[in-house]
Parts: C-alpha cells; sequence; structure tokens
C-alpha cells in the first residue's frame, strides 16, 4: 500500500473518534464491494479465435518399445537405459524418480 507522505496527518482526538463499529463497517464494505466469480464460469464465456478444433484430425505415429529402452515404474514414461538409475527386483527406476 502506498504512503502518501505529504498528506496532513489526523490529530490525536480525530484517531480516538474513530470507533471499532466505524472500522468494522468500513472493512466490511470493503470486502463487500469485492465480486467473488467462478473462474470457470467466466473462462467458458471467452471464445478463443482458432480454437474451433472439432475439424481437425490428428495422426501420430506410436513406436513400439525399443530394445534400449524401459518403463520406469514410478512416473510410466519409457526412458533410454542411460536414464536407468536402479533396477531393484526387476522394477526399473529412472534417474528423475530415483533422484
Amino acid at each position: 500500500m502506498a504512503t502518501d507522505y505529504d498528506a496532513p496527518r489526523k490529530q490525536d482526538d480525530e484517531i480516538k473518534s474513530d470507533s471499532i463499529e466505524q472500522l468494522k463497517a468500513q472493512r466490511s464494505q470493503a470486502q463487500a464491494s469485492k465480486i467473488d466469480e467462478d473462474e470457470t464460469a467466466v473462462a467458458e464465456g471467452f471464445e478463443l479465435p482458432g480454437a474451433d478444433l472439432s475439424n481437425e484430425e490428428l495422426s501420430v505415429r506410436v513406436l513400439p518399445k525399443q530394445n534400449d529402452e524401459f518403463t520406469c515404474m514410478e512416473c510410466f514414461l519409457v526412458r533410454h537405459r542411460s536414464q536407468l538409475a536402479t533396477e531393484e527386483g526387476g522394477v526399473p527406476i529412472c534417474t528423475d524418480c530415483a533422484g
């Protein structure tokens, strides 16, 4: 919060005149002015240009796991053998999950 050091300060009698009830009322009014909005409801109203991908088809070529690859049993990603950290009890773990 910015402070204006050139502004005149309140006198002691003005400070004492601010009652607890007035301060609570001011705080509740300030909080009531804030609007709570559901982020997902607001986001649904936006239409992005070029966002309609209903006519698009994705074609991805999937390769089978190679001889020099393994599947990490922590993150379930297929990794190269050079990223093998441990293989305890036949359970391979990659270096990212082990570290």
